[in-house]
């Protein structure tokens, strides 16, 4: 017997369908009241690792298995998943595919229904688990209509009422506002000091780092290159797949070779006509039920040359928002002209040669067979030259780093991979403007540095929307910054001028990073915010 309530022995696994193993002898265990980070570059085994500890693997993803797992000294290569998701719970990665219930009460209340649990311990458990992610107010809601980072907690809250001794996150913090990540934090670091096993595989390690995980795993291509305490990991880690505390990433850059500067929207840059109108909204309202609008009175226009990130809290209406720019939305009152033209009067298809949009959600967007043809979809619709949809598609590939997956069913990908997946196919639609939802959810630090840089320096386009949590990628990429607060446009400009002041961030559940703090130090000495690996050399 093990006092250990994990214990992972000599662990690997390799897909039927795939060349290689995705994990490979993989030892360790885990301790009650311990949470073990576990980081590394999007596609490295980490979420194989968790569908092996939880039971996915070898029962519902097939392939070579060897070694064992030991829950509570037990192994678990015989136990039923009903046996397994007793002890153990799992968040996974795209809410999308966990949530069933269409109310967040018989959402939460699902797996404690599947025990047979009386009507009064049920609601008990809900409301407790609810009230500890201080989402209550929620519980009434239709699932439906949440936004993709409340989606998250409703998901993690549905895991906590089962109570169970081991908890596995997929990346909870990907869809998650700075502000809400701190609560899921919080929240996580209050379960371990009660007793329970976290694991935690998540990019966001800089997040993490501030409720002190007792220890760190770092993966690489499929085996384990550190486990330690968290002090060991800047040395241990590759800082351009982990993404660490800006300082710490200034004085590892210091080493290497100062980034090249890059040529942010070429095709704009050239053009002779100045900063021409793209998309205009004039006094838009919106709301999805009578009486309860989402969107009050949003005047803007998007120029050719911006670069805007579109920042605020989870449910603030962003992509209600960028939905009314595609045209997949239509106002209530006000109106959004693409082009000049009304988005009453043009279908969606037809706006697609205008905006293309990347969708929060992979699951959203991916049905083909294979990669190759759910690049090819959108150019192929709007009527590309075959030969011209081959060059695009291999571009589109290579700029996102997945060339070698070309044949490969895109929903055996893993969720990062799926996201640069359905990014890919819509750079390969070559649409004037590109419109991403939540681009770097799932991404390692080198892989949305990598896509970035490649994206803003592509001739095709002729502006760029985002919409992120992620303050840093503002910090880094923008050249505008929208702040969404309540329906509302809060605030317009610069990132230097909306993201110094620290009142409006936090009133908009926003964190300060220490890239952004590092920035407007330097500021006076460099006037203009930028990369820590720039940084490092000035």
């Amino acid at each position: 017997m093990t006092d250990s309530s994990l214990v992972v022995e000599n662990l690997s696994f390799r897909y039927r369908d795939r060349p290689g193993a995705a994990i490979h002898d993989i030892s360790f265990d885990a301790n009650p009241g311990e949470i073990l980070l576990i980081a590394g570059a999007s596609g490295c085994g980490k979420t194989t690792l968790i569908r092996a500890i939880n039971g996915l693997i070898p029962r519902s993803y097939k392939g070579e298995f060897s070694g064992r797992i030991l829950v509570f000294g037990e192994e678990t290569l015989k136990w039923k998943l009903s046996q397994i998701s007793q002890k153990i719970g799992t968040v996974l990665q795209d809410p999308e595919r966990q949530i069933l219930g269409t109310k967040v009460l018989n959402e939460v209340a699902f797996g404690l229904e599947n025990l047979g649990m009386s009507r009064d311990e049920i609601f008990q458990r809900v409301d407790e688990a609810l009230a500890h992610l201080k989402i209550s107010d929620l519980r009434e809601r239709e699932t439906f209509l949440l936004s993709g980072g409340e989606k998250q907690k409703v998901a993690l809250a549905g895991v906590l009422a089962m109570r169970p001794g081991i908890l596995l996150l997929d990346e909870p913090l990907a869809s998650l506002d700075p502000a809400s990540a701190q609560e899921t934090l919080d929240a996580v670091r209050r379960l371990a000091d009660e007793g329970m096993t976290v694991l935690m595989v998540e990019h966001r390690v800089e997040d993490v780092l501030r409720i002190r995980p007792e220890r760190v795993m770092f993966v690489s291509e499929g085996q384990v290159r550190y486990l330690g305490a968290l002090d060991g990991l800047s040395k241990a880690a590759n800082y351009r797949e982990v993404k660490l505390p800006a300082e710490q990433i200034v004085e590892r850059a210091k080493a290497d070779a100062a980034p090249a500067e890059i040529k942010i929207l070429p095709g704009a840059a050239a053009s002779t006509s100045g900063p021409e109108t793209l998309v205009r909204f004039e006094h838009v309202g919106f709301g999805y039920d009578v009486g309860a609008d989402v969107l009050h009175n949003i005047n803007l226009e998007i120029k050719r040359g911006d670069v805007i990130a579109v920042l605020g809290p989870n449910g603030a209406g962003k992509t209600t928002f960028v939905k009314h720019a595609i045209g997949l939305l239509k106002p209530k009152s006000g109106r959004v002209l693409v082009d000049g033209k009304d988005t009453r009067e043009a279908s969606v298809a037809q706006i697609a040669g205008m905006l293309g949009y990347v969708f929060q959600s992979p699951s959203h967007m991916l049905f083909a067979p294979t990669v190759h043809d759910e690049l090819a979809f959108g150019p192929t619709n709007l009527k590309h030259p075959k030969d011209q949809i081959e060059q695009e598609v291999k571009e589109a590939l290579k700029i996102v780093n997945l060339s070698e997956k070309e044949q490969d069913p895109p929903l055996a990908l893993s969720f990062g991979q799926q996201k640069r997946v359905s990014i890919a196919a819509i750079l390969a639609m070559r649409s004037r403007i590109l419109v991403m939802d939540e681009p770097t959810a799932g991404q390692d630090y080198q892989n949305y540095m990598n896509f970035m840089d490649s994206i803003l320096q592509m001739p095709a386009f002729e502006a760029i929307l985002f919409i992120t949590h992620d303050v840093d990628l503002a910090v880094i990429y923008a050249n505008r910054v929208l702040m969404i607060a309540d329906g509302r446009l809060v605030a317009d400009g610069k990132p230097q001028d909306v993201l110094r002041d620290f009142d409006r961030l936090k009133a908009c559940r926003l964190v300060p990073t220490s890239l952004l703090a590092l920035n407007l130090k330097r500021l006076p000495q460099t006037g203009r915010f930028m990369r820590a690996e720039t940084l490092a050399h000035i």
